[in-house]
This record gives structure tokens, C-alpha cells and sequence, in this order.
């Protein structure tokens, strides 16, 4: 499984930013401008309160581990999850989370 976890972060990541980069390249590196075509419908918005709502939930998650476990590396997964989104940020926790000794 480990694998597994391992290529979905990768995907979590190449996959999103490909999208990302796309619309900075055709709109400006305007990051409020990209904040508010995410709000540009109700669907749209209801998927960026899920994915917060993912993402708060799941930092609360590595953090409450790493603090207990003092599994430092396993931080990694908060900037990746907020800098590229939860489909790199759970995956790549997983991934890291998988490789300790139990």
C-alpha cells in the first residue's frame, strides 16, 4: 500500500498543479483573482467549503499524530495539503504514516 499512497501523492500533485499553473499562465499570478473564480457559482463553492473543510479536518489529524508520536516528518503533509491541495496532502500522509513501525 505504501506504493499506492506514494503515486497518488504524485498524481495529487502533478495533476492539480498542471490545472493550476494553466489558469496563472492565462489570467495573471493573481492569486485573489484565482480565489474568486472559485467562488464564480454555488457548485464551485460548495466543493472549495468541502475541500477546506477536508483540509482543516486532515490537518488537525497529522497534527494531533505528530505531536503524540513526534513524527516531525510527517508535518510535510500540512504545506503540501494547503500549497497543492488534499489530493497531495492525505496521500503523501499516508505515505509517510505507512513507513512507521507500529
Amino acid at each position: 500500500m505504501r506504493l499506492i499512497w506514494l503515486a497518488l501523492a504524485i498524481w495529487g500533485t502533478i495533476h492539480p498543479m498542471s490545472y493550476f499553473l494553466q489558469w496563472f499562465n492565462e489570467n495573471g499570478y493573481d492569486l485573489m483573482a484565482m480565489v474568486n473564480a472559485w467562488h464564480a457559482n454555488a457548485a464551485s463553492s460548495g466543493l472549495v467549503w468541502d475541500l477546506t473543510i477536508a483540509a482543516a479536518t486532515l490537518t488537525i489529524w497529522v497534527l494531533w499524530e505528530a505531536i503524540s508520536r513526534r513524527r516531525w516528518l510527517d508535518l510535510l503533509a500540512i504545506p503540501a495539503t494547503f500549497c497543492i491541495g488534499v489530493s497531495c496532502g492525505l496521500p503523501l500522509y499516508l505515505f509517510l504514516r505507512s513507513g512507521r513501525e507500529s
